[in-house]
Formats: structure tokens, C-alpha cells, sequence
């Protein structure tokens, strides 16, 4: 049974410390990126294959959500937590000594399967909140997972100008290492939710889950497209920025996660509202933002800043749906946090795997013009998905 309704305020200090250890996490799948056309030059990669490096890292991702994220409702989460951002330090370590593409193929797997730590962090400061607060600490955790993804681009560009990508790596598994002892001491012990089960029965339930729940099977689907968008426009800007009429150098590609990171400044307003039940009006005005942000987005191969404009209204309007999302999978079961999070998120980062590679591809078939009309697409079917949605009374949790 949880134990929600008994559960003490969560100590700031720890919902901070648990948001940035999600952001260095989570981080750990988008540092190549903005480095994309300089992996391709020093590796002897066309553009569509260095594209596949993202793919492979949102597989991973994937993967890692499948497998191993509903070990939070078996194990004690600190442990696991801690075990998985140890071996992403692994696999990060591994890219940074890479001698050709399949051995950064291989650490860029191993980073993205264990750097799902992030999401074994969410539903434990779920588990571990008081309910009048949990909106606020899911939006403050995905907050700097957002943040994470984003600025991962800029400090990547940013190192990569002045030392190289390999430096990027090592820094980043450097990082990891570090913050793997600090959580070994300062996160709570914690129970796992589950009776004993074993991994294959625990794995299965996911699919019982997502049979059984049609708020689920609803969210995954919103949150697979609306990743899709998001992994399309991040994906193929490196591209256009280092070509025509721009011509921007690795550093000011580095830079433009900058403008994403506003998104993560929709955290506290998004929780807040999720808190008062608000969940429909975010997640509507989320959809009409994310599907008038590719307007300015297809003009912006021809004006900076209309191209600024589009990063940030997409970037916000991500950021608000996602957390509406999860506020709302995370009220079908509480017993069951790691498992929605893993089905959910399983959805997400295929989405995200599928607008990577179709990113890529549209870009080197169309150009730019062809992966915002993508874009566009994904968010309009998005808006469909939510219109057809079966109204509050049919569905078995709250929209919010």
C-alpha cells in the first residue's frame, strides 16, 4: 500500500540534488549532437550515419527503460540509482577513447541504456513526496532533465571548440564518477513498492499495464509524438547551422541550447497548475504552442531569429506537456511508479528514436524545409490524439 498520504515535505536541498543528478544523467545521451558534422569529418561518416549515433543513443535509452527501470519497484533505489550512473560513467569513458565509429557506436549504447537512472529518480521523489507537492517535484526534476538534454549541447559545443569532442566525454565521465558518490550519500534508503516478483514477472506486468490502462496507453502515445517534434528540430540544427547562410562554428551551435533551456523555466508555473488540477488547459495550450512553433522554424533558414523564437516555443511547450504527462501516469498506480515510468517513457524515447532518424533522413533528402514540415506533422497528429481522447469520467485517473 503507499504510503503517499503520510509521506513528510520533501528537504529542497534533495529535490535539487535529485533534479540535477537527473540532468547529468540524462544529459549523457545528447552530448554528440552538436557535434554531429565533427564526428562525421574526423570519423569518415556521410551525414545520415553520423545521424545514427543519436538513434542509437535514444535506443539505448529505450532499452534501458524497458529493462531495467521497473527494477525501482523490486530494488532499493538508491543502490540501483547509484549502480546505473556508475556505468554510465563506463560508457561515457569508453566514447571519449574511441579509435573509430563502431567503438563510439558501442559507448554510446552503454551511456544511453544505464543513463536511465534519470528516470528511477523521478517516480522515487514521486514515492518519496507529499501529495500537495508532487506536481511541483515531478516538474522540478524533469526541470533539469530538460535542463540536462539542452545545456549538454552547449557545454559539448562549448568543450569541443577549445579541446575536442573527445574532451567532451571525458569530462562528462569524469562527472558521473563524482556524482555517483555524492548520491551513495545523500539519498534515503527506500523500500522497493512491489511484493516479490520475479524480473521476468515484473517485466511483464509493463505490458499488462499498458493492456489495462487506457490513460496510459494515451499518454505514451502523446508523449511518443511530441519527442518525435522535439528530436527532429534538435537533431537537424546542427546541420543547418553549420551550413548556409550561417556557417556557425561548434561553439555557437554549443550556444543555442541555451535558448531550449528556457523550457525548464515552465517547471514551477506547469507543476503549480498540475497541483489545482489544471492538467487539460496545460496540456491544450502546450499542443496549439508546440504546433505554431514550426512556423517560425521553417522561416528560420532564413532569419536568426525567427529560428530563436521557434527553439524556445518548442522547447517550452515539450517541457509543459511532458510534465503534464507524467503528473498524470504517476496517478494510475502508485505501487507501480517505475513501471508506468518505464512504459511511458519506453513510448517517448521511441518517438525519439524514429524523429532522430527521420530528421536526419529528411534533411539530407529535403533539407530543413522537410524536417519542419515533419515536425509540424507530429505535433498536428499530437492535437488529434489529445481531441479524440476519452473524456475524464471514461478514463480511471484525473487528466491532470
Amino acid at each position: 500500500m503507499s504510503s503517499d498520504s503520510s509521506s513528510p515535505r520533501l528537504p529542497s536541498g534533495l529535490v535539487w540534488l535529485m533534479a540535477a543528478a537527473a540532468g547529468l544523467a540524462v544529459a549523457s545521451n545528447y552530448y554528440a549532437q552538436p557535434l554531429l558534422h565533427m564526428l562525421a569529418a574526423d570519423l569518415g561518416l556521410r551525414t545520415a550515419q553520423a545521424g545514427v549515433l543519436v538513434t542509437v543513443a535514444q535506443i539505448g535509452y529505450a532499452a534501458g527503460l524497458l529493462l531495467l527501470v521497473p527494477l525501482g519497484d523490486l530494488v532499493e533505489r538508491r543502490k540501483l540509482v547509484v549502480g546505473m550512473t556508475l556505468l554510465t560513467a563506463c560508457g561515457l569513458l569508453v566514447s571519449a577513447l574511441a579509435g573509430n565509429a563502431a567503438q563510439l557506436l558501442a559507448g554510446t549504447a552503454v551511456a544511453g541504456v544505464f543513463s536511465v537512472a534519470a528516470q528511477v529518480l523521478v517516480p522515487f521523489a514521486a514515492a518519496l513526496a507529499a501529495p500537495h507537492e508532487r506536481g511541483r517535484v515531478i516538474g522540478m526534476l524533469l526541470g533539469g532533465m530538460l535542463l540536462g538534454v539542452l545545456l549538454a549541447r552547449t557545454f559539448a559545443g562549448t568543450v569541443a571548440a577549445v579541446a575536442g569532442w573527445r574532451m567532451v566525454y571525458g569530462c562528462a565521465a569524469v562527472a558521473m564518477f563524482a556524482l555517483a558518490c555524492v548520491l551513495r550519500r545523500a539519498l534515503p534508503a527506500h523500500p522497493p513498492a512491489a511484493a516479490a516478483v520475479s524480473y521476468a514477472g515484473l517485466i511483464g506486468s509493463i505490458g499488462r499495464l499498458f493492456l489495462e490502462e487506457p490513460a496510459l496507453r494515451l499518454r505514451g502515445l502523446l508523449g511518443g509524438l511530441i519527442f518525435a517534434g522535439f528530436a527532429m528540430l534538435w537533431t537537424a540544427l546542427a546541420f543547418l547551422l553549420s551550413a548556409e547562410p550561417f556557417h556557425y562554428s561548434t561553439f555557437a551551435i554549443g550556444l543555442f541550447g541555451l535558448l531550449g533551456a528556457a523550457g525548464a523555466l515552465a517547471a514551477a508555473p506547469v507543476g503549480r497548475l498540475l497541483d489545482r488540477g489544471k492538467g487539460d488547459a496545460v496540456m491544450g495550450a502546450g499542443l496549439l504552442c508546440m504546433l505554431a512553433s514550426w512556423l517560425p522554424l521553417a522561416l528560420g533558414q532564413a532569419s536568426i531569429a525567427l529560428l530563436a523564437l521557434g527553439i524556445v516555443a518548442l522547447d517550452v511547450a515539450a517541457h509543459a506537456l511532458h510534465v503534464g504527462n507524467q503528473n498524470a501516469v504517476y496517478q494510475i498506480r502508485p505501487d507501480a511508479r517505475s513501471r508506468l515510468a518505464a512504459a511511458y517513457m519506453t513510448c517517448y524515447f521511441l518517438g525519439g528514436a524514429a524523429g532522430s532518424a527521420v530528421s536526419a533522413w529528411a534533411y539530407a533528402r529535403g533539407g530543413w524545409g522537410l524536417v519542419a514540415a515533419a515536425g509540424a506533422a507530429c505535433a498536428a497528429c499530437a492535437m488529434g490524439v489529445w481531441a479524440m481522447r476519452p473524456r475524464r469520467g471514461s478514463l480511471r485517473v484525473p487528466a491532470a
